[in-house]
């Protein structure tokens, strides 16, 4: 096939921050770049600027001279491009790019880590989620549900759990620990700064909480058993998505990786290291789409 792309661009949007990784025609990887969130949630615009500028980044980290956007294709793995709406209106303000594939970054993420064949992923981190790619080439996705009520597991979710923790200890239901200290401390120190910051907290600002959790682990008997219900719950995503056991496995993420070790002894054991992150999986997607004219565009 007759490549019309100068660049190949591969983009990683979620809540915590943007990923993006810039190739040539041939695919061989050029430069590559992080920037602010992307994740459709916040705001289509904010997102559609946190991407530009990142890739704006990413040529200039690659000392290579910015192109026409017409003369890129590019992929998007984003946090909420399971809404249609969102998804749709992010199309509609594409601004300029000859070739534009949206998918979720669940999907990116699962691309990248099994190079597009069959296999199973845990995607953990400001949010979370898990997906199938089945031999039949059929994908299914358990969790993904969004914050506050989703995404089991997640840096959003650890943080809920935390100060859920937290609020009993100032009630005195509970005794203070060293991770309630530390998330009272994190939040404002006292009572009612703590109920200020409850107030304007969304899911960004709960997923800061997860480090607490991790650092406080050896020594706090509830930030242990937090890491481990996080454990078990990726557990059970993995054997909803896999019930035979006869998919390879990775868990994914920074968080995802970060909570390996919390996981049950039989998912540690079947777990694999990803081949690719979301960015590899969204290059992936638009170079595939580039080679089957029937693919959305």
């Amino acid at each position: 096939m007759d490549l019309i792309y100068k660049y190949f661009i591969g983009v990683d949007g979620g809540g915590s921050g943007t990923r993006v990784i810039i190739a040539g025609s041939n695919m061989q990887p050029l430069a590559s770049a992080e920037g602010a969130p992307s994740a459709l949630g916040q705001g289509i615009e904010k997102a559609w600027r946190s991407i530009l500028d990142t890739i704006a980044l990413a040529f200039a980290n690659g000392k290579i001279p910015a192109p026409m956007l017409s003369e890129c294709a590019i992929g998007l793995g984003l946090s909420g491009a399971n809404n249609i709406i969102w998804k749709n209106e992010f199309y509609f303000r594409n601004p300029g790019f000859k070739k534009i594939i949206i998918d979720t970054d669940g999907f990116t993420t699962l691309l990248g880590a099994h190079g597009g064949q069959p296999g199973v992923i845990v995607a953990v981190g400001t949010g979370s989620i898990g997906m199938v790619l089945k031999r039949t080439m059929i994908r299914e996705n358990v969790s993904g549900w969004g914050f506050p009520s989703g995404d089991e597991s997640s840096g959003a979710w650890l943080g809920i759990k935390a100060c859920s923790l937290t609020q009993k200890a100032i009630d005195g239901r509970k005794k203070h620990t060293p991770l309630s200290l530390d998330v009272l401390k994190f939040c404002g120190k006292t009572s009612e700064a703590f109920l200020t910051w409850l107030g304007n907290a969304k899911q960004n600002e709960f997923s800061q909480l997860a480090p607490l959790v991790f650092t406080n682990a050896k020594s706090d008997i509830e930030a242990s058993n937090l890491l481990f219900e996080a454990g078990l719950e990726i557990a059970q995503m993995v054997k909803t998505l896999d019930q035979d056991n006869n998919l390879p496995i990775s868990i994914c993420g920074r968080l995802g990786e970060a909570l390996i070790p919390f996981l049950p002894e039989d998912l540690r054991v079947r777990n694999q290291k990803a081949n690719g992150d979301s960015t590899h999986g969204a290059l992936h997607m638009v170079y595939n789409s580039t080679l089957n004219p029937n693919q959305l565009k």
